[in-house]
């Protein structure tokens, strides 16, 4: 044993396994991981060469013997009728039966949902109420004709720790450095981190193995973060795939791409939550061949993977991750050097501007090397079902880490909205991860930080070279380091390729030459601004434009949205056909306080439609009426005409400005009368729909 062998053993006993062990007996037996460590555990805890060969045969005849097989289920259930009793190793879970008033076993593989159980169990052990637990279950036959169940649970053994002590985790962590733990986490999913220190010397800056070290640990933030989003595309057998279906029974990888609202949203028809409201990642496996079978799905994916729920009839809410899995065949200095393609060509047609820009990380995972008999570890890490608690403990805890984040976290310029939340997103999983407890000091916390902000720079400078215009131009993000300096971040692989830095040809970027930096630690250089910073800076007053809100977004509200271009108007036309709803009538009065504000309008005049009945428009008349007396106390004059015929949705003012609205005035989402959900008072804090506004400016 090496010295972070002995330290593993010291501060977690029984809590560890061999993995040399595991990766030699997977090769033959199709069991996961950490039902296999279990019993590795339990046989093999010794250093003694004869005892661990019989554990080993121990092992193997035990799942010979009395695991399932999910094609098996019925000769399971005649070994057990025919010997009255047997012992399986199956997952279990207990559930209510309300008109019953009884709980009923249900064991996947064993095929039965009807089995009897003892109390005593499901007391015992939380989790069989829960998601279920894995366990050596002792199954007996009743031949007590006249009940109405064939088969009992006579013993129940977890597999799965059924209960989960933190604080037994925080003193562990204590006995390990910061360098130790992270190697810890990685020998822990049977990869040997001197094998990636070995093959990091290829990275120019890496010479440690800590960038090759983070693309790993980056794997683990969907199952320590919730409601996370990342995507990894690189080459074959780098363990991509393999991470989220061995290593945590709280995690689903879904195989071949296939996704459906019904199973991974909401199914309408059994009015039931998908697999987000069953894992705590939902892993896509081969994301290039991503079939979407009805045409909600993307949408309904858009608004879970912005704020955690969508309405599908009725709200829904959930906080699992989501993981996007793929390979990328494709030269990557070519796709970086072409002005035509990007780093996400590989993704299916349905993946919008609105998906990718919900992307927090890119893990690079053309930098992650192929898995190879040399890459495993043959000394000993955490049992697998103990990391996996671990995993979902952090899972559920955010409040601890944020002090962290606000006492640390500065951010310099372009870092926008969604990349603010991306950012902040990754980081906290990295704390969880590498800081159960504790604080990194501000080195380490600066190199978290750089490491993030590379991941979601990755996935901007994509949209940039996607979209014709400069929504996503501002791709120099940066952070303020612990002396107080701005640093900008780049991405290795695209420092130097003027087709990903400037993709229109503008001429406003000045390319850096030199040695590059790509470890994990903050890149440090000087660029001019992209173009739209340069034309903001150079002239004064608001400019035509073309902006695009996409659902969930913040931050718009009408006087960020107008104000400057109403200034100096002293006519206003507003053209809102819809103001028979009581929040349509709430955003006009709140579009004419932004006018009010402004303090330049003398008269307002508004077009809009009749409502569908004659009290319906008696209803929208007597709130024109009433706004109209109000705006007269403010010296501003209100008239308002009714027509069937228009449809469009406009604003022109007397000073030259036409702005064409998508959606009117509405474009919030309706938050009904929830007083106390953020953004019910300031618009600034209002989630939007998804629109256009298009600001022309005419003589």
């Amino acid at each position: 044993m090496d010295k972070l062998d002995i330290k593993l053993n010291k501060y977690f006993p029984g809590k560890v396994v061999r993995k040399d062990l595991l990766h030699e007996i997977k090769q033959t037996v199709n069991v996961p991981s950490f039902v296999l460590e279990f019993l590795l555990s339990r046989y093999c805890a010794s250093d003694d060469p004869d005892e661990i060969e019989e554990g080993k045969k121990a092992v193997l005849q035990i799942i010979e013997k009395n695991y399932v097989k999910p094609d098996e289920s019925n000769k399971a259930q005649a070994i057990v009728e025919q010997k009255k009793r047997h012992k399986f190793i199956d997952k279990i879970h207990v559930k209510y039966v309300e008109r019953e008033k009884r709980y009923w076993a249900e064991m996947e593989n064993f095929g039965s949902k009807r089995i009897a159980i003892n109390p005593q169990f499901y007391q015992k052990n939380e989790k069989l109420l829960e998601s279920g637990i894995w366990a050596e279950v002792t199954l007996a036959y009743n031949e007590v004709q006249e009940d109405d169940y064939a088969f009992y649970v006579e013993d129940l053994r977890p597999i799965q720790i059924a209960r989960f002590d933190e604080q037994k985790l925080f003193e562990g962590r204590k006995g390990f450095t910061t360098d130790e733990w992270i190697d810890v986490l990685i020998r822990s999913i049977g990869i040997n981190p001197d094998w990636l220190a070995e093959r990091s010397r290829s990275l120019k800056g890496d010479k440690d193995g800590k960038r090759l070290k983070f693309h790993i640990l980056a794997r683990f933030i969907p199952l320590v973060q919730n409601n996370y989003n990342s995507i990894e595309l690189g080459g074959r057998s780098t363990g991509k795939s393999y991470f989220y279906s061995e290593f945590s029974p709280y995690s689903t990888l879904l195989s071949g791409g296939q996704a459906s609202t019904a199973t991974l949203l909401y199914n309408n028809q059994r009015k039931q939550v998908g697999a987000v409201g069953f894992w705590d990642t939902v892993a896509f496996d081969e994301v290039a061949n991503m079939k979407i079978k009805d045409a909600d799905t993307i949408q309904i994916m858009k608004d879970y993977m912005a704020n955690g729920r969508f309405s599908r009839g009725q709200e829904v809410t959930g906080q699992a991750s989501f993981a996007f899995v793929g390979n990328f065949d494709l030269n990557i200095p070519t796709i970086i050097n072409s002005y035509d393609h990007d780093l996400l060509a590989t993704l299916p047609k349905a993946f919008d501007f609105a998906v990718i820009d919900r992307f927090y990380n890119y893990i690079p995972g053309w930098e992650v090397p192929k898995i190879d008999d040399s890459a495993y570890n043959n000394n000993y890490g955490m049992i697998s079902d103990y990391l996996s608690e671990i995993m979902h403990y952090l899972f559920d805890h955010n409040s601890d880490y944020l002090p962290i984040l606000n006492k640390y976290l500065k951010v310099g310029d372009n870092v926008e909205g969604r990349d603010s939340r991306a950012l902040q997103k990754t980081v906290l999983g990295f704390l969880k991860l590498i800081y159960p407890i504790g604080e990194p000091t501000p080195e380490e916390f600066d190199e978290i930080v750089a490491y993030a902000l590379e991941g979601r720079r990755r996935v901007k400078e994509q949209l940039n070279k996607r979209k014709p215009d400069e929504e996503y131009a501002r791709i120099n993000m940066s952070y303020i380091n612990k002396e107080g300096q701005k640093v900008v971040v780049w991405c290795p692989e695209s420092k130097d390729s003027m087709a990903t830095q400037d993709p229109r040809k503008t001429g406003y970027i000045k390319m850096e030459t030199g040695p590059q930096t790509s470890g994990p630690r903050p890149i440090e250089t000087k660029t001019a601004a992209p173009q739209v910073e340069h034309q903001e800076n150079e002239s004064q007053g608001p400019k035509p434009k073309a902006l695009s809100i996409r659902y969930g977004d913040t931050g718009y509200s009408y006087d960020k949205l107008f104000a400057e271009y109403l200034e100096g108007a002293k006519v206003i036309e507003l053209q809102e056909p819809y103001l028979s709803h009581g929040y349509q009538m709430q955003n006009l009065t709140r579009f004419a306080e932004t006018i009010v504000k402004v303090g330049d309008c003398k008269k307002i005049t508004l077009i809009t439609k009749m409502g569908e009945t004659i009290d319906e428009t008696q209803k929208i008349q007597d709130g024109l009426e009433q706004l109209k007396a109000v705006l007269q106390d403010t010296g501003i004059d209100f008239e308002y005409t009714f027509s069937d015929l228009i449809h469009a949705r406009y604003i022109i003012t007397n000073n030259g400005w036409n702005i064409s609205l998508d959606r009117g005035l509405h474009i919030y989402q309706n938050i009904g009368r929830n007083f106390y959900l953020m953004g019910y008072y300031d618009l600034d804090l209002r989630p939007c729909l998804e629109t256009k506004i298009v600001y022309t400016k005419v003589e």
